[in-house]
Parts: structure tokens; C-alpha cells; sequence
């Protein structure tokens, strides 16, 4: 299943990084001449991973309409990257046949590898179906107003993670079953059996079927893969 990046994840692991360490690109500061750039002490700009939360179902309509706006607003030299990690899907339909899918690793997040300043959190922010940033909220300006939530980049370590999810070969498998669906068993030992669903684990991949075994019912664990739904 995917997973859901909280505030705090985020923020616990943002915390622990070295901006150094992390994986990102080195800018120098904009109007800067290289003899003040390679100074000591000089500020550098650099490039880091941000999850942006956004409308559901919108992923593909934001990282397009971000793409073009970061160049219409002049920040593409600033906003560099617009990814939504995907992993192989097979989708068992109801009729039992697979379909090939693309499964997104974070449903309702896009990642954004930026420079981040005014400039480039205002075009983020201000593109259709974007929520926010994953951050941290900022205290309060007053009592009713909702303090802004600051931008907390993505450790090397969670951007590895996430990326190295994306690549796996081993499909995801989604299934439209649920408690009570009738179901024949077409691969593995068990073969040829017919059950019912007792339990639904998305995360493995796998279900509970009650399966009448030498003429008692025995409940036996199966993956997604060798069995197909009965209608």
C-alpha cells in the first residue's frame, strides 16, 4: 500500500539531516560574482527535496501546471524537479482478469527539489490544487489566524527511501475484494479450492480465505496473485 507522510515524520527526520549531506544541487546566490560566491562564510543557495500535499487525484494536473508556471515565472533555474514516485500495479478486476497499473507511492503528494525562497514557495503555493507544504505550523500571528506552515526539506535518507520504493520490479497488487467475496484459488498448493474472503492485508498483499479442507473449513493465508475473484 502507499504510505502518507506526517508533519512529524517529516519534521523528525528534517531535523536530524545535514544540509551538506543531503541530495541537492549548489546555486550560487542569485546577482553573485564568483570571487563573492567562493569567499569564505558566503550564503549558498542550495537545492533540496520538498513534499507538497495536494487536491487529491491531482498529482499529474499539478506537476504540469507547476512546470509551466516555474517558467513563466522565472524560477525554473530555482524549482529544477517535480516527481510523483510510482511503483509497478497489477489490479485484480472483478471479472478475475489483471490489469497493469501504476501505483503511486505517496497518493496526494508531489516531491519538488527547489530552492526555497519567496519566489519559489509563492509559485508553489499559489498553483491550482496544491494544499501546502508538509511542514511545520508556525505559531499563531493572533489568536484566530492559522499560523503558515513552514517548509521542512526531506532528509538523503527519506529521499533514498522513497525513490528506491519507486523502483522496485515487484508489482503492487490491488484488488477489489473485501470480507464475504467468494474466491477460486489458481496457483500454489491450494489450487482448484474455492473459499471465502475472511480478511483484506493490502500492505502484504495477501488475504484469509476459509477454504473446506478435507470437509472442515481451514482458514489459509493467500497472496493476491493465486487467486481470482468469483462473481
Amino acid at each position: 500500500m502507499s504510505e502518507t507522510l506526517s508533519e512529524s515524520q517529516v519534521d523528525n527526520v528534517a531535523s536530524e539531516a545535514d544540509p551538506a549531506a543531503d541530495a541537492g544541487l549548489e546555486l550560487p546566490a542569485a546577482g553573485a560574482d564568483t570571487a563573492s560566491t567562493e569567499a569564505a562564510g558566503e550564503k549558498r543557495q542550495v537545492a533540496r527535496w520538498y513534499a507538497v500535499q495536494v487536491a487529491s487525484s491531482c498529482e499529474k494536473k499539478v506537476k504540469a501546471t507547476l512546470e509551466q508556471r516555474a517558467v513563466t515565472l522565472g524560477v525554473d533555474n530555482r524549482i529544477l524537479e517535480i516527481e510523483i514516485p510510482q511503483t509497478p500495479g497489477v489490479k485484480l478486476k472483478k471479472d478475475g482478469s489483471r490489469q497493469s497499473t501504476e501505483e503511486k507511492v505517496f497518493p496526494g503528494y508531489v516531491l519538488v527539489r527547489m530552492v526555497l525562497d519567496e519566489d519559489t514557495m509563492m509559485a508553489v503555493r499559489s498553483t491550482p490544487n496544491v494544499i501546502n507544504f508538509v511542514g511545520a505550523e508556525e505559531r499563531r500571528a493572533t489568536a484566530r489566524a492559522r499560523g503558515h506552515i513552514k517548509p521542512r526539506p526531506l532528509s538523503r535518507q527519506e529521499v533514498d527511501r522513497i525513490f528506491k520504493r519507486a523502483a522496485e520490479k515487484k508489482p503492487v497488487v490491488k484488488v477489489d475484494l473485501s470480507e464475504g467475496d467468494q474466491i477460486l484459488v489458481t496457483a500454489g498448493p491450494f489450487k482448484d479450492f474455492q473459499g471465502e474472503v475472511i480478511e483484506v492485508s493490502g500492505e502484504r498483499n495477501k488475504l484469509k480465505a476459509l477454504l473446506s479442507i478435507f470437509g472442515r473449513e481451514t482458514p489459509v493465508e493467500l497472496e493476491f496473485a493465486q487467486i481470482s475473484k468469483q462473481s
